[in-house]
C-alpha cells in the first residue's frame, strides 16, 4: 500500500521538572534544520528514566497530530495543544493514525529507516505535563497515545519532508489493536491475539513480556 506521512517537526528536549519531584524529558522543541537519527533516536534528544524509557525499542517516539483535535475539545484547549510536543513526541506527524500504523511497519524518512515496535504505554507523568488529574485515563481510554520506532538504519532528517511506508509485514496488528490487548483490557476476550503477540519477534521485548504475563 501507498502510505505517506508529512513531518511537521522533528523534536528534542532534556530532562526537566514538570511538578515538585517529578522529573521529565517529555517537554520537547522543534528542531530547525537537518537531524542526525543515531541508533538511540534523535541527536539532542535525553530520556529521564532510562529504566522505562530510551533503548533501541523506544528510539524514536511518534505521536500523529491528527489527534490534536480531539485533544483540545477533551482539554479545554489547553495551550500546549497550540503546537507540537506536547506529549513528548519527537516526530509529529499527520496523514495516518495508530488505526492505520501497523506493528512492524518500516518507514523512510530522509535517509533513515525506522520500524514500529509497539505502541506507547502511558503514565501519570502526562497528568502532570498538563496539570490536570485526567490526562492519563483519557489516554488509555481512547489509545491515543503514539508510538514508538526502533532505528533500522541511521541517518539524517528533516520537518517538512515526507515520511513514507517502504514495507508492511504485519497488516493484520494495527498499533490501535496492540495496545487495546495489552494496556485496553482486551486481552480478556482475545487470548489467542495476545499469545500470538508474545511469539512476534517485531514486537518490543517489554510488550512481548507483557503478553507472555497477560496470555499465562
Amino acid at each position: 500500500m501507498t502510505l505517506i506521512l508529512s513531518l511537521d517537526a522533528l523534536l528534542t528536549g532534556k530532562p526537566a521538572l514538570l511538578a515538585p519531584d517529578v522529573l521529565s524529558a517529555m517537554g520537547k522543541a522543534p528542531v530547525a534544520g537537518p537531524v542526525r537519527i543515531g541508533w538511540l533516536g534523535l541527536e539532542g534528544d535525553a530520556v529521564a528514566d532510562p529504566v522505562h524509557h530510551g533503548g533501541h525499542d523506544k528510539a524514536v517516539h511518534l505521536v500523529p497530530q491528527d489527534h490534536y483535535p480531539w485533544w483540545r475539545s477533551q482539554l479545554d484547549d489547553h495551550p500546549l495543544l497550540g503546537s507540537p510536543g506536547a506529549f513528548g513526541e519527537n516526530l509529529a506527524t499527520r496523514g495516518a493514525t495508530e488505526e492505520a500504523l501497523c506493528l512492524g511497519d518500516r518507514f523512510e524518512l530522509g535517509t533513515a529507516l525506522l520500524e514500529i515496535s509497539h505502541g506507547r504505554q502511558p503514565c501519570s507523568k502526562l497528568n502532570a505535563r498538563f496539570g490536570r488529574k485526567d490526562v492519563l485515563a483519557k489516554a488509555v481510554a481512547s489509545g491515543h497515545c503514539g508510538l514508538y520506532l526502533r532505528v533500522i538504519r541511521e541517518g539524517e532528517a528533516q520537518a517538512g519532508k515526507p515520511m513514507t511506508l517502504v514495507e508492511r509485514s504485519h497488516a493484520d496488528w494495527p498499533i490501535a489493536r496492540v495496545f487495546k490487548l495489552l494496556v485496553g483490557g482486551g486481552h480478556k476476550t482475545d487470548p489467542a491475539g495476545v499469545a500470538t503477540l508474545a511469539r512476534m519477534p517485531v514486537l518490543a521485548e517489554a510488550w512481548r513480556d507483557r503478553a507472555e504475563k497477560l496470555a499465562s
